[in-house]
């Protein structure tokens, strides 16, 4: 793995309350830069914070997006300033009639379909933009299962930059269009996830002003989550919730809500009560959750064939340090098959009105899976998070759903079809 820098003859950044880039292995401190790997022990790297003082009253004042955290992230002071996509600020739901149908006492969901590219992805490439400017990249770009394509594409072209997403030929076609109409450079390539990955790790090692958000900007990028972690806090009165269920697809997600949380503690923003974390995967892709089960530390690498490709990383680079906050935390991961995902989208779907991707097929399923085989306390206030916009992935439906009849134009006959 090589560690890209750009040079600039900025020796330092406005990155907020940001101050330098720390192993996640031995700990080593970096200045901050576009940096992702330790030069000691080539462990990946993640932003340090000097936060100084936050009041809960300060962040109620901001906008209605993630930059209300602004103080907590890796952005500039002046982030707002810059045209972007404003993402975050989702409804947290009450999903009563989802918890009676689980079998449960409370559950909320975190719906964020509302974000602009109706995913979180949003999250991410907005942190990650904002710092790229700073650290003085011209293009943006990423290797992607699909939302993370949409997401790149539209902040791209509401900055007025360049855009180059590589995604597998693959993908869901919903998604090759949604990343294609905004204008950038979308490129399908003839494998898998981490084929796509491995490719964009060499361009980024050749092109030095294309800040590949997921890799040589990846320590920025990935703080983004951590702002699920905050709104879901906020929302709920300023209060961790006693469990949440989360997808795993790198990773990333899951490890950034489980920092977002203690960060929140540690400043004085939430009482530090106990919580736990879960995590969800599909069958077809579950190299976290059958190393949890085995009692690894290790993720063994497989390749993936499931249906909620979203969720299709057969190499989860933060699959160790989901392994460890989920057992820090006393959770558990599990995963379900694909005819489950289908259940858990429909679940959703006619209980809450929500309608998921696959991914939030996996989400919902996982947490069914847990009540039943008593891992998740059915007493617990549970939250889920929903990433993405069922919109995404209709062919996973097929012909699951449909009409339920179709008549002539008479209301005798609508009235025998109901009956029927």
């Amino acid at each position: 793995m090589t560690a890209v820098s750009v040079p600039s003859a900025t020796t330092s950044f406005d990155l907020g309350p940001a101050r330098a880039l720390s192993c996640r292995e031995c700990g080593h401190e970096t200045p901050l830069a576009a940096e992702y790997a330790c030069l000691e022990c080539f462990g990946p790297l993640e932003v340090a914070y000097d936060f100084g003082r936050i009041r809960r009253e300060d962040i109620e004042a901001g906008p209605r997006s993630i930059w209300r955290y602004r103080g907590l992230l890796p952005v500039p002071t002046t982030v707002e300033s810059h045209p972007n996509t404003n993402p975050g600020g989702t409804r947290l739901v009450e999903a009563d009639r989802l918890a009676k149908a689980l079998g449960v006492r409370k559950v909320w969901v975190k719906d964020d379909t509302g974000n602009p590219t109706h995913s979180f992805k949003d999250r991410v490439v907005g942190v990650a933009l904002a710092a790229a400017r700073e650290l003085g990249f011209k293009v943006l770009a990423c290797p992607s299962t699909g939302n993370l394509a949409n997401a790149v594409a539209a902040a791209a072209a509401r900055a007025g930059w360049q855009s180059v997403v590589l995604v597998p030929s693959t993908l869901e076609r919903a998604k090759i269009l949604m990343t294609a109409v905004y204008g950038g450079n979308l490129i399908t390539v003839d494998g898998n996830y981490d084929d796509v990955n491995r490719l964009a790790q060499e361009l980024a090692a050749e092109h030095e002003d294309w800040a590949f958000v997921n890799v040589n900007v990846r320590p920025y990028y990935a703080e983004g989550s951590k702002t699920l972690g905050y709104e879901v806090a906020e929302q709920l009165g300023w209060r961790l919730p006693d469990q949440i269920v989360v997808p795993i697809a790198s990773g990333s997600q899951l490890t950034k809500v489980d920092k977002a949380f203690r960060e929140l503690g540690e400043l004085d923003l939430v009482e530090q009560t106990p919580y736990r974390v879960f995590g969800a995967q599909a069958t077809g892709c579950s190299p976290v959750a059958a190393a949890f089960k085995a009692g690894h530390d290790v993720v063994t690498p497989v390749r993936p064939d499931t249906i909620a490709r979203s969720l299709a990383i057969g190499a989860p680079a933060d699959g160790p340090y989901v392994l460890d906050a989920v057992r820090r935390t006393n959770g558990a991961i599990e995963d379900v098959t694909d005819e489950e995902v289908v259940e858990g989208i429909r679940l959703l779907a006619r209980t809450e009105g929500i309608f998921a991707e696959t991914a939030g097929g996996v989400t919902v399923a996982t947490a069914k899976k847990l009540i039943e085989t008593g891992q998740l306390d059915p007493d617990g206030e549970t939250v889920l998070l929903i990433t993405g916009d069922g919109l995404k992935t209709l062919d996973a439906l097929g012909d699951r759903v449909g009409p339920r009849a179709n008549v002539p134009p008479s209301a005798e006959a609508v009235l025998k079809a109901l009956q029927d």
